[in-house]
């Protein structure tokens, strides 16, 4: 069996020397406030051990790593009929870029980016009647952790802030490309974006990709070729606009959020979460790409 807790803390030790650099989100306020230093790392197996290191029970702002777990209950509740609303190729822009939107009609590249998000998030409020709290209820049963929330402090310095989203969502509306009320919509996006979690929470929450679609209590969530379809677009479009840069380093599906998580996937092994809050010019997480990439150079394993 595989020294788990001693790869997670080479990792660590990589995701150290990474101090200084980067620096806190701050686009969103509420955000600002995250220690630069912090970082926490959890491994979730498909046999449902779970190892830690660092700061890895910290709750943290998940941030756009909530777009996977989004896309995978809309999968979930209504099969494909997503991808006539959305791509699924890579954007080679910002996260938040208008300017593809508009030349594309208002379909957006992929999910992953915020046009794709709210989106999803959108056929999500349409099957379930409330997209945020959707996510965080399976948040909550994947991890067992009743208590995991929206901070509404969060939510609310992001609508504060969110003038970009509101002209993604009122564009793509306006190519007849949402069924709900653009308000509703941001809201909800704004408040599964605004979850708190810890790499545990998130470690354990991921782990149903690495199993293929079951879940943590054994039921099927998706079919095995719709888990294999999500990991493809966490491969290629999951890291903001530095996707190549992440397979080329780190060579697994991961999704990055601005709160500086990172959760990725070690099909029929496990589930990871790596967390620093500073982030590169992209907008991932400068030590949780290191620590990352160490684990899977320690390792050996990737999907290559």
């Amino acid at each position: 069996m595989p020294d788990y807790q001693e790869l997670l803390l080479t990792a660590m030790a990589a995701a150290r020397e990474t101090a200084g650099r980067g620096r806190v989100a701050d686009y969103i306020p509420a955000l600002a406030t995250a220690d630069p230093n912090a970082f926490g790392m959890a491994l979730a197996t498909v046999d449902g051990d779970l190892y830690g290191v660092g700061d890895w029970e910290q709750p943290f702002s998940i941030q756009s790593v909530s777009k996977l777990f989004s896309l995978a209950l809309v999968l979930a509740h209504g099969g494909d009929a997503i991808w006539r609303g959305v791509g699924r190729e890579p954007s080679g822009n910002p996260f938040n870029s208008l300017v593809q939107l508009e030349n594309e009609h208002g379909i957006p590249r992929n999910p992953f980016i915020n046009a794709g998000a709210l989106v999803v998030t959108d056929r999500l409020q349409s099957l379930t009647g409330d997209a945020a709290g959707a996510v965080r209820d399976f948040l909550r049963q994947e991890s067992g952790n009743p208590l995991l929330d929206t901070d509404p402090a969060v939510a609310a310095s992001e609508a504060g802030h969110g003038h970009r989203n509101a002209a993604l969502a009122h564009f793509i509306a306006s190519h007849g490309n949402l069924e709900n009320p653009v308000e509703t919509v941001l809201d909800r996006y704004y408040a599964h974006c605004s979850l708190a979690a810890s790499c545990r929470d998130l470690a354990l929450a991921g782990r149903f990709l690495a199993r293929h679609g079951l879940r943590a209590d054994g039921s099927r969530l998706m079919s095995c070729s719709e888990a294999k379809r999500i990991n493809a677009v966490l491969l290629t479009c999951g890291a903001y606009d530095a996707a190549g840069e992440f397979a080329y380093r780190v060579g697994l599906p991961g999704k990055s959020g601005v709160g500086g998580g990172i959760v990725a996937i070690l099909p029929e092994r496990a589930a990871l979460c790596a967390w620093g809050p500073s982030l590169d010019e992209v907008g991932n997480s400068v030590a949780a790409v290191a620590a990352l990439d160490a684990f899977t150079t320690a390792s050996g394993w990737s999907v290559f």
